[in-house]
């Protein structure tokens, strides 16, 4: 059982949740104070995706990052920003030309995937290590592209969490490492309970930690109803967790969450099993992260 836990909490996401929760913050501001007050809560990372102020929907704009970022970094409250780069990754087929991107597709290049990484240095970025069936889409990462965009943030010193959908993303994230595209110790990010990506439950759990090299170090959520399962599952096989809005809108049946609901929920969760969240500072010093200001820690 793990004994610390990095708690990283996902402020919003990419996907339709707006009209289903007012919670859900969609400007500058409104993300930047919600990882502010999930930082209060007890997250140790905050991970970040930007809306588009008007809409509400997914946005890739680096001045949206940048604001929101900033105004984090201003804040009295430390917390470690975790910078999505799996944006612009969205395949619809089209319905009258399956050879073409329909509604609702959105693809963007790995620079451009990077971009927001690459200008505003985070501590942490995501990295999506492979394509995977996201519902009725199909979330593409070509091998290509990913060795392509592990180079880049490679070169911008931010430390990768490789994001795996599936248990053949963990055997791609493996062989960046042997091609040497990642520093250091790995971290893996398990994604659990994506339809049709890796089932949300013990034993696909206890597998995928087992794919992992010995030096490397893990977290895992699962979305819906399975995010605070999860949560206890993980740190009972010796792992971090996950929690947020990007994947669980409810703090229960019926009830709508906000993020620091959630954060504030999973701390319990985490202390009942005798267990403690670990502060910004000390995982800076385990995942030898870059500091806010730039310079390695």
């Amino acid at each position: 059982m793990n004994k610390k836990v990095i708690l990283s909490c996902a402020v919003t996401g990419a996907g339709e949740t707006t009209e289903k929760s007012p919670h859900v913050p969609v400007t500058p501001k409104e993300i930047a104070d919600s990882a502010i007050k999930a930082a209060k809560a007890g997250a140790t990372i905050a991970h970040i995706h930007v809306r588009d102020p008007e809409t509400g929907k997914l946005s890739h704009d680096v001045n949206l990052y940048q604001e929101t970022v900033e105004r984090i970094r201003e804040a009295d409250t430390d917390v470690i920003i975790n910078i999505t780069s799996g944006g612009g990754g969205d395949w619809v087929p089209s319905e009258d030309d399956p050879t073409r991107g329909g509604a609702g597709t959105d693809i963007q290049t790995p620079e451009e995937r990077h971009e927001p990484v690459g200008k505003l240095l985070p501590e942490m970025c995501t990295l999506d290590c492979g394509s995977v069936n996201f519902g009725n889409m199909l979330y593409v990462s070509p091998t290509d592209w990913l060795r392509k965009q592990a180079k880049l943030v490679q070169e911008s010193g931010v430390k990768p969490e490789l994001e795996c959908f599936d248990t053949g993303q963990i055997r791609f994230a493996n062989q960046l490492m042997q091609e040497g595209l990642i520093d250091g110790d790995p971290l893996f990010q398990f994604c659990l309970g994506i339809p049709w990506g890796a089932a949300a439950d013990a034993e696909t759990l206890s597998y995928m930690k087992s794919r992992i090299p010995e030096n490397g170090r893990w977290a895992a959520f699962g979305i819906g109803r399975m995010q605070m399962p999860i949560v206890a599952e993980s740190v009972l096989q010796g792992g971090n967790v996950r929690v947020g809005l990007e994947d669980n809108l409810y703090l229960k049946k019926g009830q709508l969450a906000t993020n620091e609901q959630l954060v504030d929920k999973a701390l319990g969760i985490v202390q009942s099993l005798g267990s403690d969240i670990m502060s910004p500072a000390e995982a800076r010093d385990l995942l030898n992260l870059r500091n806010p200001n730039g310079k390695e820690g």
